[in-house]
């Protein structure tokens, strides 16, 4: 069983379980397979699941569900509003932080989920039309009504945290953070979380499986496959990108352990209260992941790394032009 952290005063496993891929944007849905992965990170004391009503949409939180609808009591979940996303208009762009749409999605997700409380809901991305402090005060209404534990922001920058934490307590902050997206290190967020004793929820800890080493080259992507269309996946990009992943592989052979655990290690090592969450539908793939709790790193060793993989060395933009516009808000 792996080890638990707290964000804030909430109690997970130290490594999640990042869901959405299950459902789509990472190539082809293999339902039985993700429902065998959540049941065996259940076994493997891995017990933070995290979706959203936009994954999807809508599919990957009733997926969840019927996963966990047997095994409620040993699961903290996490889900997420605010992308305008439907299944009638999967592709409408923009957010919402208004309170009765707020309360709207609380119902919709409980209803997918098959649950009575949601254990952190957050929301999804800031929006810019509504005053994060009504947003929030919404969301303490939910708390109120005990169909949420726990308040959690994504992408959300140091003045909006602020604010934030002004209206109801913020257990955690998602966000997305790598070897290869150092951007809260240098932008004010982590030392805000840090001040505010919020918990970071680290999102695409692996570099949306880059890090890993399994992708070698633009052809191992399937066709339909959402990394096709971002910046980092693209051209020179990748091909510099590649490079910066090498070095990696070279690190963990000399470790004995994978890529993959190397590089959650290393943000795991970050600060203790930092929980990554990596995405996978193979029972395989997680235990792998899950292998990195047991990973202990040097200070040489977190140094070396990296000094191999510093602030801003990854090349192009972790979204494409629209999808950078609605982060660190």
């Amino acid at each position: 069983m792996i080890p638990k952290r707290f964000l804030g005063s909430l109690e997970v496993s130290c490594i999640g379980l990042g869901c959405m891929g299950m459902s789509e944007f990472y190539g082809t849905r293999d339902d039985a397979a993700s429902v065998a992965t959540l049941h065996a990170a259940l076994d493997l004391g891995v017990n933070f699941f995290d979706t959203a009503d936009a994954y999807g949409p809508h599919t990957n939180e009733k997926l969840i569900g019927e996963a966990i609808r047997h095994r409620r009591d040993e699961v903290v979940l996490a889900t997420k509003f605010g992308y305008l996303r439907t299944p009638e208009e999967p592709g409408k762009k923009g957010f919402s932080g208004r309170p009765d749409y707020v309360k709207a999605c609380c119902d919709a997700s409980l209803q997918r989920l098959g649950v009575d409380t949601i254990d952190l809901y957050y929301q999804h991305r800031v929006d810019p039309a509504t005053p994060i402090e009504d947003t929030v005060g919404a969301m303490a209404e939910l708390v109120q009504a005990g169909k949420v534990r726990h308040l959690g922001l994504s992408e959300a920058g140091p003045a909006t945290l602020h604010r934030a934490a002004a209206v109801h307590p913020i257990t955690a902050l998602q966000t997305e953070y790598s070897l290869w997206t150092r951007d809260v290190e240098s932008d004010g967020i982590l030392s805000t979380c840090q001040e505010l004793g919020i918990g970071f929820v680290a999102y695409s800890p692996l570099g949306r499986g880059l890090l890993s080493g399994q992708i070698q080259s633009f052809d191992d992507l399937e066709a339909d496959d959402y990394r096709r269309n971002n910046p980092r996946f693209q051209g020179e990009n990748f091909a510099k990108n590649l490079e910066l992943v090498a070095e990696v592989r070279r690190l963990a052979a000399a470790k004995n352990c994978t890529p993959s655990q190397l590089a959650l290690a290393w943000v795991l090592a970050r600060d203790p209260h930092i929980v990554p969450i990596p995405g996978t539908k193979r029972p395989a793939f997680l235990t792998e992941n899950t292998g990195a709790a047991g990973v202990v790193l040097s200070q040489d060793e977190f140094d070396r790394i990296a000094t191999v993989f510093p602030l801003h060395a990854a090349a192009g933009d972790r979204y494409p032009a629209a999808g950078m516009a609605a982060v660190s808000q």
